[in-house]
């Protein structure tokens, strides 16, 4: 004996409820994804920043002629930071401040207070943390506006790749 159950309206709201259902569930979990994560914004006010870009780009030629370099090191649990004149020679500086901005999550951003080793040399202690990061570097040597340098970096292990 073949019976076949009829199809009926209510199976078909049951269809419709579930179909459109299953797209709104996940619609709302990406979008509180979405919102959770990185906003995509660089500054808080992009007409600010705009008005300020001559200013900073003249900032960065001024420091770009002084022929500076700097180079970074990290270990398990210190950051050393170099700071040499265009002859090579240790420049002093009085201390700074190093951020670790991750690239795509505002939330994992750490950042450390550099303090003045030997001549040319600002250490300080922290837990470097893995994974690739845009370092923004601070640093107080004598200048009118403080010595900034901005790099990207790979983290492996607590040592710079």
């Amino acid at each position: 004996m073949n019976t076949q159950r009829r199809f009926t309206g209510w199976h078909m709201i049951a269809v419709m409820v579930g179909f459109f259902g299953t797209i709104i569930a996940v619609n709302l979990t990406m979008a509180s994804f979405a919102r959770s994560s990185w906003t995509g914004l660089v500054v808080a006010n992009s007409y600010v920043a705009s008005q300020q870009f001559n200013e900073r780009m003249a900032e960065s030629r001024a420091q770009a002629a002084l022929g500076w370099n700097g180079t970074l090191e990290t270990d398990a649990g210190h950051i050393r930071y170099r700071l040499a004149d265009r002859n090579g020679l240790p420049v002093e500086a009085a201390g700074g401040k190093v951020v670790f901005r991750h690239p795509a999550y505002e939330g994992a951003d750490w950042s450390a207070e550099l303090k003045a080793g030997e001549k040319g040399l600002l250490v300080a202690e922290a837990k470097v943390v893995d994974g690739v990061w845009l370092v923004e570097m601070d640093i107080d040597a004598g200048l009118v506006r403080p010595y900034r340098r901005m790099i990207r970096v790979t983290i492996d292990k607590g040592i710079i790749q």
